[in-house]
């Protein structure tokens, strides 16, 4: 059996009534999209364990949850703060010039001029596009610590290549 590569894509919140629902908070793009990707998994004590969905609802405007085999209060705040995660071959194949951000989050991002700017840290969601947060090397020329790159697919960023998890992009060393 191949390793599974689990990305964590949400956590349980607080108990929510005393029948077992838990809130939900999900870092997918549209928040009930987490709903698309199952199975879920719970990181328990360190280790991931499968879970099995039983509902799901909003409440106001938060998510809430319930799991199978967690019928009231107490079982469910033992579920409190899990992350949850999901296994990567669940995730559909992108077009081109879409990329899951996960994949992003490592690749070491080089200017068309050759300049190392430095390695993607995190991803930031602005109103118009997301923004690569690139943290500079120690050494870096113009005194950076990190930069923020819009991903803007052919625009700003001409080039991913994950397989050498690099990312070219036409953007001067010196923002």
């Amino acid at each position: 059996m191949s390793e599974q590569k689990i990305e964590v894509v949400g956590k349980l919140g607080s108990t929510y009534g005393i029948r077992g629902w838990l809130r939900l908070y999900s870092s997918t793009e549209e928040a009930e999209s987490i709903f698309d990707y199952q199975p879920w998994f719970l990181k328990i004590k360190g280790q991931w364990q499968p879970i099995e969905l039983e509902s799901w609802r909003y409440h106001n405007n938060d998510l809430i949850v319930k799991l199978k085999g967690t019928d009231d209060r107490e079982a469910a705040q033992l579920l409190t703060n899990s992350e949850i995660g999901v296994d990567l071959a669940c995730f559909p194949t992108l077009d081109e010039g879409d990329y899951y951000w996960h994949d992003l989050i490592g690749c070491q991002v080089v200017n068309l001029q050759g300049y190392t700017m430095g390695v993607v840290s995190e991803m930031m969601e602005t109103g118009s596009n997301d923004v690569l947060v690139v943290r500079a090397t120690a050494k870096d020329a113009f005194g950076k610590q990190e930069r923020l790159i819009p991903f803007l697919y052919e625009q700003v960023v001409k080039r991913v290549d994950l397989a050498t998890k690099t990312i070219e992009v036409d953007w001067d060393a010196g923002f």
